[in-house]
């Protein structure tokens, strides 16, 4: 008898230890919070063949809704019912086929002052800035070992120069007294390709930081010191497509998690089609369900785990990070109706916060229909609270450079765009700009930035008009770029960002003399207008241009700014009568001269001269 036992203990014993545990490759999201709004989590599994087990749990108060087994036996997707669950470690116990395992999983505590967090809107202005090309604050990440792409070459326009976190987190000072009060970094998710990937927009893990720029940890920390300075960081995202080496393409859970069967199809970029009322189904689909490049796959958002996946992924580093806004990368090539879904589930977690979507279109009504709100909208009331206004950069790059007619030419161009403004639904939230990583420089070339007149005028209206403004890193010290030599060439290293730079331009005492006028002049705007609510909330009335010369108001209550511009070349007489409506007293002083202004009857005015006069309970504010 006691053989018999002995028998049965040692089988027991060598069955359990040839049973196998998983090794899960990929838990998404890594973690996640208690109290949220969305009562259901969908946690992803990676892992040979899981999806053969069974899933237990063992927490309190959360309740298994569904397990869904794709296609691809490597994935389980786990679907949870949180609405009770208070914060914890709980068990997600798999069992089958002779393997388990047991995965820990975390319900944080949120923090209290995550759901209330404050978005960009028009009182801030947003500085664009590529990590990868600002400043490298660590060396020992340039390269990664593992890594598919294995070095730095700061001489090659494309290839990976080494910036990072740290480097952007030690010039946080630069950014905020020049009067920065929130910041833009195109994507820092990972982006494990061959080649090329240094801009971040081939994203293959949607729930880690690029190890070459940092850990999430130093995004966090980035994000806190950016907040203890007044400034907002904004977080680009990409769901449109993900790189040809995110597990999720290279081992697709079904063909269906991307269009056309997984199958490469090249968009034909022509997304007008997609408000055109004229436009054939042929081409709508064409221009959303194809592919950008070969190796960026297109999402397909209709597939509702994709669409939970995505959704989660940003909730996830708004959680983790504390953003302040973001900027959704080639908004109308995704599936329009889940985008709507993104953006009312984000600002229902969040009311306070704000996205602001590419809408690279060439016309305002274009851009118009994908704003929440829009007048214009054909159907499908689309829920994006801020669209880019393409048409204004476009005409800013010509305005400038023109002398400006009753009837065409220059400022004329800018007061002309202005009056249509019916076409949006809210034109405050705007993003405005002159230019940003995928368009030339203000300055094309090294020759156009001795031209301080058509920096100045453009700079003063761009922070002084209506809308979000979006400045693009270096344009403070002229950088320059133009396009049409590639990408490279208008995605620069910032002077001083590298420890072997011969010239620091973080420090303005090294800065040229062109360089120093114009970086003073603008730092003095960025400051003045921080905190002004004429310019951050007022209403924005404009004058028809006489003699070449555009005066609009900023008002808010008691408080306003009058903008007067010379757009020609000549000195102009103007007659002051026509503008004794915002002109409220008969002296004021310029903001950027600090000279006392007489209000009389007529203004002399010198080629292409700025004023701004401010205003208040009709008493002149002298210069701050």
């Amino acid at each position: 008898m006691k053989h018999i036992f002995l028998f049965f203990m040692a089988l027991f014993f060598f069955a359990g230890a040839s049973a196998r545990t998983w090794n899960v490759e990929k838990i998404t999201p890594p973690s996640w919070w208690a109290g949220m709004n969305h009562p259901e989590l969908q946690i992803l599994l990676y892992s040979e063949d899981i999806s053969s087990s069974e899933v237990t749990l063992e927490g309190k108060g959360i309740h298994l809704k569904e397990t869904f087994r794709p296609d691809n036996p490597n994935y389980l997707l786990v679907y949870l019912d949180i609405s009770q669950a208070q914060a914890q470690t709980f068990q997600i116990r798999l069992k089958g086929k002779g393997r388990s395992a047991c995965i820990p999983y975390e319900l944080k505590q949120r923090i209290p002052e995550r759901k209330q967090t404050q978005g960009f809107n028009a009182s801030d202005v947003i500085y664009l800035a590529m990590p990868d090309r600002f400043a490298n604050g660590k060396t020992d990440n340039d390269i990664i070992p593992g890594m598919k792409e294995k070095q730095v070459d700061r001489n090659r326009p494309d290839a990976r120069h080494g910036g990072d976190l740290c480097g952007i987190d030690s010039h946080l000072d630069y950014l905020a007294n020049l009067g920065i009060t929130a910041l833009w970094l195109t994507p820092v998710q990972e982006n494990n390709m061959l080649q090329g990937s240094y801009h971040g927009y081939a994203i293959t893990d949607y729930f880690q930081t690029d190890p070459r720029l940092g850990s999430t940890e130093d995004l966090i920390r980035l994000a806190d010191h950016a907040r203890s300075k007044g400034i907002k960081l904004i977080m680009d995202m990409v769901f449109n497509h993900c790189g040809d080496q995110c597990f999720l393409f290279a081992d697709k859970p079904s063909d269906d998690w991307f269009n056309n069967r997984s199958q490469y199809v090249q968009t034909s970029f022509k997304i007008a089609c997609l408000t055109d009322p004229h436009s054939t189904q042929a081409d709508r689909t064409l221009a959303t369900d194809g592919w950008f490049t070969r190796v960026m796959p297109d999402f397909n958002q209709r597939n509702p785990h994709v669409a939970r996946f995505l959704i989660q992924s940003s909730i996830w580093w708004i959680e983790t990070v504390g953003l302040g806004g973001i900027r959704q990368d080639t908004w109308p090539y995704a599936d329009a109706g889940f985008m709507n879904t993104w953006c009312k589930e984000i600002l229902e977690e969040y009311p306070n916060f704000n996205i602001v979507g590419e809408t690279w279109l060439n016309n305002n009504v274009a851009v118009s229909r994908w704003q929440k709100g829009s007048p214009l909208a054909r159907s499908g009331n689309p829920e994006l609270p801020t669209v880019m206004d393409f048409p204004l950069q476009s005409l800013i790059g010509h305005a400038f450079d023109e002398e400006t007619g009753e009837w065409e030419g220059g400022l004329f161009r800018l007061y002309d765009y202005l009056s249509q403004d019916a076409v949006y639904a809210n034109p405050m939230n705007l993003l405005i700009f002159a230019d940003n990583h995928d368009t030339s420089r203000f300055f094309q070339n090294e020759e156009q930035t001795k031209n301080l007149s058509r920096y100045k005028q453009a700079v003063t209206f761009l922070l002084t008009t209506r809308g979000i403004p979006q400045l693009y890193y270096g344009t403070e010290i002229l950088m320059n770029g133009d396009k049409s030599k590639g990408d490279g060439y208008v995605r620069k290293d910032f002077p001083g960002g590298w420890s072997e730079d011969s010239l620091n331009c973080f420090s303005p005492e090294n800065l040229n003399a062109t360089q120093a006028e114009a970086f003073h002049f603008i730092r003095k705007l960025l400051n003045w207008r921080k905190g002004n609510e004429a310019i951050g909330k007022g209403s924005l009335k404009h004058f028809i241009i006489r003699n070449g010369c555009y005066v609009y108001e900023r008002r808010y209550g008691e408080r306003s700014a009058v903008i007067i511009m010379n757009g020609t070349g000549s000195i102009q007489e103007l007659a002051l009568a026509p503008y004794q409506e915002v002109l409220r007293v008969p002296e004021a002083t310029d903001i950027l001269s600090g000279k006392k202004i007489r209000l009389d009857d007529s203004l002399h005015l010198s080629p292409r001269e700025i004023l701004i006069l401010e205003f208040r309970e009709d008493k002149t504010l002298q210069n701050p």
